[in-house]
């Protein structure tokens, strides 16, 4: 199902012969000339897959961009209500047409957004496109991100990068292979907060640091499953089920599922460090230059079976000894759980959601997703000189992908780095999976001793879901 690597377009006005009114065609980048990248004057033409609620926050992100257009959007639902969820409004690939074409009414009256049910067909038929923006749930993202690099279209793919350690590194080897512009969704790489803490503590502001711990509140979906759902309510009109299962066994459609809540099961999500991790470990792989694991041991909170998640997970990942760094303990805390209050904070709380830098000399505390670096205790603060900016910031998460996509510098988060941080992620994914503590042969990719742990580092796929 690939397509030529390049594909560019320009607006053409005509005259429609039976209206008299002016249309719009698209016309591919491969009938005009030139490669794959996009020319830095001209737009660059995107597809959404998977138009849920971070789909949907990722729209806007790019409608704010002058030289990107959204020229297409594919999803297995036609619409469904987000008012349940923390995303508010409707999902789905017909509301999502509806904004689009609303968004670019106004500079072009005639302009129509495509809309697909599957996106292989999208890829297909619309040889304008040059970049895909795929926020579809968790066990698509390999899937959706391979077979569009693989037909030469620049992606940006949600976090995480995958569902299993063997999709992250095969994912970014299709990424080198392809040599498209990449970026994963981790959007607090980006931010001021993110390089400012980098900068703090590559400074020496709070010493040798060999502790470090990162929490989120975020909680189970649904509460009050303990296994896998029994009912087996009609599937919603609209709703293509076989197609949003994609690569999983088939199994009855069944609202706790779909929309949103599929973070808590195994086959679909990876819980609350797989919707968060991404964006809050971050700082410290960037800040430590943090190689794999050796040892990542979790504790589940609550009730977790073979198909859904615990409540909450406490997971500690132990880090070897590296040139300029000590060995290190990382504690990985969510469902509510947090860690003890260092008493160099003294009166200020831990907020819900946040980071904590142990250090000999000092601690510091961001906030979650690149939050602003706070220095403590309050005396070293006040002596403390702010580093001379030394990291190159940001123009914006997803202005720096479009760059990219027009042969600028890599965004922030490449498909090279996010996969390894990605499996960083999912090491812990796989302790609390299989109940061990896992002992991490990376050069193999296997966990020692341990045979049960390879069906999760590997997945299977249904025929014709394969990723290659």
């Amino acid at each position: 199902m690939s397509e030529p690597s390049s594909s560019r377009r320009h607006f053409l006005k005509t005259a429609a012969a039976a209206t008299a009114v002016s249309t719009f065609n698209i016309v591919p980048r491969h009938v005009l000339g030139g490669p794959r990248f996009v020319p830095p004057s001209e737009k660059v033409n995107v597809a959404i897959v998977g138009a849920g609620g971070q789909g949907r926050v990722n729209l806007r992100q790019l409608l704010q961009l002058d030289d990107v257009q959204v020229i297409a959007v594919a999803d297995a639902a036609e619409s469904f209500s987000l008012e349940n969820f923390y995303y508010k409004g409707m999902g789905g690939r017909l509301p999502t047409k509806a904004d689009i074409e609303k968004h670019y009414a106004e500079k072009t009256p005639n302009f129509r957004c495509a809309d697909y049910e599957d996106f292989r067909v999208m890829l297909k038929k619309e040889k304008a496109v040059d970049a895909v923006l795929c926020a579809t749930p968790d066990h698509l993202h390999a899937y959706v991100s391979c077979v569009a690099m693989r037909a030469g279209k620049h992606v940006y793919c949600e976090k995480p990068l995958t569902h299993n350690i063997w999709e992250s590194r095969h994912v970014a080897k299709v990424a080198a292979e392809t040599g498209v512009a990449t970026l994963l969704g981790s959007q607090g790489h980006s931010s001021l907060g993110t390089r400012e803490t980098i900068e703090y503590i590559q400074d020496g502001a709070i010493g040798t640091v060999r502790e470090i711990h990162s929490w989120v509140g975020a909680k189970r979906w649904n509460p009050t499953l303990t296994g896998k759902p029994a009912d087996t309510p009609p599937v919603p009109a609209g709703l293509n089920w076989d197609l949003w299962l994609g690569p999983r066994e088939e199994r009855p459609f069944h609202p706790a599922y779909f929309p949103v809540a599929w973070r808590d099961f195994w086959a679909f999500g990876t819980t609350g460090i797989g919707d968060f991790g991404c964006h809050d470990l971050n700082t410290a792989v960037r800040a430590f230059d943090l190689p794999l694991p050796e040892r990542v041991q979790a504790f589940a909170a609550g009730v977790m079976d073979s198909e859904i998640a615990p409540h909450g997970s406490i997971i500690h990942y132990l880090f070897p000894a590296g040139e300029k760094r000590p060995p290190m303990k990382l504690t990985w805390y969510d469902g509510g759980l947090m860690p003890e209050k260092p008493e160099a904070l003294g009166a200020f709380p831990l907020p819900r959601r946040g980071t904590l830098y142990v250090g000999d000399k000092g601690v510091i505390q961001c906030d979650g997703s690149g939050g602003a670096p706070r220095l403590f205790p309050d005396v070293l603060r006040a002596s403390y000189q702010k580093p001379e900016p030394r990291l190159k910031r940001s123009a914006g998460h997803h202005r720096d992908w479009i760059d990219a996509c027009k042969g600028g510098p890599a965004a922030s988060s490449p498909f090279d780095y996010s996969a390894h941080l990605t499996e960083i992620v999912l090491l812990g994914v796989l302790s609390l999976r299989t109940g061990k503590e896992i002992v991490w042969d990376a050069a193999n990719m296997k966990a020692t001793g341990l045979s049960a742990a390879d069906a999760f580092i590997r997945e299977s796929y249904r025929p014709g879901w394969e990723v290659v």
